[in-house]
């Protein structure tokens, strides 16, 4: 332990009487370590982002059935193209599908412009609900309420605002009992959602909640619904989505062999989807990180071995003095180690700075994980301990009298 702290501390010395070559030397461990630092931050804040708002759309322990499912190829989203209508029927067919499934809810949606006197807002996403939207969560209201069940199956001209609509609308004033314009329609807001934020810089709190008659009658009955599956066990989702496909299979007349002409799917299967674009990205990365790596070693390895020429009269004199192989082994890797570390701390700090940065100046959040410090620290000693290798053993073999001759 010693002496291993006696090398460290030499090699700590020689980083800082030559500060610009030892910057150089570390230069490609540096990058190396901040590119996967900062794109691991990057990666795990958008898989939690996304994950939270998947499962404040989908909703945990849900399933949502729709025209077209998520696709992952061109062949897919040309297959669904053609698929039928999701109705009213497609949700009456499903409450009615299995003793496991506690509510389904229909629901749909289409920009609008919004007229409140002499303020237009020219395109808000209006979700049409049908009554059952209420044994879902989704929507807390800031003020005021939601509307009632009632009043979604009599369509009732009411509606429900998210925060940055009623704010750009009313200016702060108290937005209740107000009337609104949808395409000329007259709605009464009857509450107002709590703030949500943005997801990748698209506001989360711009919308407009009317019941789904009214929607229909807004925008046609000939509109596609989404519908939102509930199961009364979370734990049974698996058997009940099998149950509701029977059931939908069986209403629309599918053979055995045909495929389904519907999408099913739950939160885990997008988050699935982007879990796996995600990994891409960081394979590709893995591997720019690779080269970088490498180029970094070989970098030391030079250097270790300008080191080693240089230092040629001093591993002769410790040499004849009693020093053996492997006490001059264990010096320089100790010392091409610590250089290589030194470099990961720099860019781990470096990493996670850059992180903070890119989450600041854009939507990208980021997530600081523990784990990626002894990762980077890791490969940073491992290709210390690899490059330094080849200028050590090239340092022991040296013969004391001839090292102790050379100028």
């Amino acid at each position: 332990m010693f002496q291993f702290l006696e090398a460290a501390g030499i090699a700590l010395d020689a980083i800082w009487s030559n500060k610009l070559r030892s910057f150089m030397t570390v230069l490609g461990n540096i990058v190396a370590v901040t590119s996967i630092i900062a794109v691991v931050s990057l990666i795990r804040g958008m898989n939690s982002y996304v994950s939270d708002a998947i499962l404040s759309d989908v909703g945990a322990g849900t399933f949502k059935v729709e025209r077209q499912g998520p696709t992952t190829s061109e062949e897919e989203e040309e297959r669904q193209r053609n698929n039928p209508r999701v109705t009213l029927v497609e949700l009456d067919t499903l409450a009615k599908a299995s003793d496991t499934i506690e509510a389904v809810m229909a629901q749909s949606y289409n920009g609008a412009p919004v007229v409140y006197r002499d303020e237009q807002l020219d395109s808000v996403q209006i979700r049409g609900v049908s009554k059952e939207y209420l044994e879902f969560a989704g929507y807390d209201p800031e003020f005021g309420r939601l509307p009632s069940r009632f009043e979604v199956e009599s369509s009732r001209p009411v509606c429900f605002l998210g925060y940055g609509t009623a704010d750009r609308l009313f200016k702060g004033a108290n937005p209740l009992d107000r009337t609104v314009q949808i395409r000329g329609v007259h709605f009464r807001v009857i509450g107002v959602n709590e703030e949500k934020g943005s997801l990748f810089g698209n506001s989360q709190d711009e919308f407009i909640v009317i019941p789904l008659g009214g929607f229909q009658k807004l925008f046609g009955s000939r509109r596609s619904l989404e519908l939102t599956v509930k199961p009364r066990d979370p734990m049974q989702i698996e058997r009940t989505m099998d149950e509701a496909r029977v059931a939908l299979r069986s209403l629309r007349k599918l053979g055995p062999k045909e495929p389904d002409n519907f999408g099913m799917y739950t939160s885990d299967t997008i988050m699935n989807i982007f879990r796996a674009f995600t990994a891409g990205a960081f394979s590709v990365l893995i591997g720019v990180v690779g080269l970088s790596l490498v180029v970094g070693g070989v970098v030391i390895m030079n250097i270790m071995l300008m080191v080693v020429s240089e230092r040629t009269r001093e591993i002769g004199l410790r040499k004849a003095l009693g020093a053996r192989k492997r006490d001059i082994v264990w010096q320089i890797l100790t010392e091409s180690t610590t250089l290589s570390i030194v470099g990961g701390l720099l860019g781990t700090l470096m990493g996670f700075v850059l992180a903070m940065i890119i989450a600041a100046l854009s939507p990208l959040p980021a997530a600081i994980e523990p784990w990626s410090i002894p990762l980077s620290l890791g490969m940073t000693a491992g290709v210390g301990l690899f490059f330094g290798l080849y200028p050590a053993i090239r340092a022991a073999s040296l013969d004391p009298i001839e090292a102790l001759r050379r100028e």
